[in-house]
């Protein structure tokens, strides 16, 4: 009996290793999930139409600089300079139009040979069906571009999984202050 105690204490200690490893194994950073809960199969389409009001003057701004480069003062694109925003989203291009939303983010001015900006918002919607949801925009926004188009990343709420693409259109901008209204038509596919 004395000598058949280490085999049992060597298969304890193998079965005990054994079932850790098991455990391990268990623990997954990805698995496959079925698209038929998620109701992938009906997608919809939407088409959003808004101004965009990017107020940098006035008593009541809305854009704000929070960081420049060394190089921003002197540069003829701004280059380095970054901007956080709470831009009212209207119905029309009128600044006492009806807000359907605001677009939250930043934009950095990130082109050294042109104007142009890197886009990071979210457009969280305050109206109607769509209120409290938001869609998240990033890309490159060449200005002076007669339109430009942006890739639509994600979105929440009723957006969520969302994906698609938003044009823009400059409606006016004011040399002097800075002040601009740029019309946007957003197509976004969700579920």
């Amino acid at each position: 009996m004395v000598q058949t105690l280490p085999n049992y204490k060597n298969a304890i200690f193998t079965l005990f290793i054994f079932l850790h490893l098991l455990d391990a194994q268990s623990h997954q950073f990805s698995r496959k999930l079925s698209p038929e809960p998620l109701d992938f199969k009906n997608q919809k389409l939407t088409h959003l139409h808004f101004y965009f009001h990017d107020i940098v003057t006035g008593d009541h701004p809305t854009a704000f600089p929070v960081a420049r480069a060394s190089i921003t003062n002197t540069s003829s694109t701004l280059f380095g300079l970054v901007v956080v925003i709470d831009d009212p989203l209207t119905v029309g291009p009128e600044p006492t139009s009806k807000i359907v939303g605001r677009a939250q983010g930043m934009y950095a001015f990130a082109d050294l040979n042109d104007i142009g900006l890197l886009m990071n918002l979210n457009y969280v919607f305050v109206e109607g069906k769509y209120n409290g949801s938001t869609l998240s925009i990033l890309g490159s926004n060449h200005v002076f571009s007669k339109v430009r188009e942006f890739p639509i990343v994600g979105g929440s709420g009723v957006f969520r999984f969302a994906r698609g693409y938003a044009l823009a259109k400059t409606y006016s901008f004011n040399t002097t202050s800075g002040d601009a209204v740029v019309e946007y038509n957003v197509y976004v596919q969700h579920y």
